[in-house]
């Protein structure tokens, strides 16, 4: 009888797979000369869940930034959120965070 010889197995994924997996994405919000900065607090609110005190940060990030990250979360998650933001009339986008 031979002995059995070691097989080398290739990885199921490479690191950098790895690690495009476990980035976060982020939801930003653009600001736009349509809505109120009040509606925009208001939508923050409503649909995010924050208190009155954030929702007005992040509209005022938008505001004097032009734009403000106001969601993180899985690719799947912040198309939702981008989607429910253009349902709300803002300006939304998603991108990966770094």
């Amino acid at each position: 009888m031979s002995a059995a010889s070691p097989v080398e197995v290739e990885p199921t994924s490479k690191p950098d797979e790895i690690t495009f997996l476990a980035t976060p994405w982020v939801t930003i919000v653009w600001n736009d000369p349509v809505n109120l900065m009040s509606y925009v607090t208001f939508v923050f609110q409503k649909y995010f869940g924050y208190d009155k005190t954030k929702a007005e940060k992040l509209m005022m990030e938008v505001h004097e930034d032009g734009k403000s990250v106001v969601s993180t979360g899985s690719r799947e998650e912040m198309e939702r959120d981008v989607q429910a933001m253009h349902e709300y009339g803002l300006w939304a986008t998603m991108d990966k965070s770094e």
